[in-house]
């Protein structure tokens, strides 16, 4: 069984037991949380497909931890105009680890 889920802007397929790196949600470690915008679900009864959501569908999962990603470097700069700008970038993320699909 999975489900594809949508939380911060991107969607992910899920299934029970998986850890996913999902953007920043302000919750600390080991609290719940419960997905309700799901896309689709797939049981052995086959495939159900919203529009846009499967009503009555969640996912539920508990946070891991919260932490950044690697440094990225964003190098601006304009030729012949002796301008350069160079700044790093860390992004936010929360790992959560699913605990059950509910249809």
């Amino acid at each position: 069984m999975y489900a594809v889920i949508e939380t911060g802007g991107k969607q992910y397929r899920v299934s029970e037991g998986d850890e996913i790196f999902v953007e920043k949600l302000g919750l600390e470690a080991e609290e719940k949380v419960s997905f309700d915008k799901v896309i689709a679900v797939s049981d052995d009864n086959g495939l159900k497909v919203g529009t846009p959501y499967v009503e009555s569908a969640t996912v539920d999962a508990t946070v891991v931890k919260n932490g950044k990603g690697k440094k990225i470097t964003v190098f601006t700069y304009k030729p012949k105009k002796s301008s350069a700008r160079k700044k790093g970038h860390r992004q936010a993320y929360t790992k959560v680890k699913i605990d059950a699909i509910h249809a």
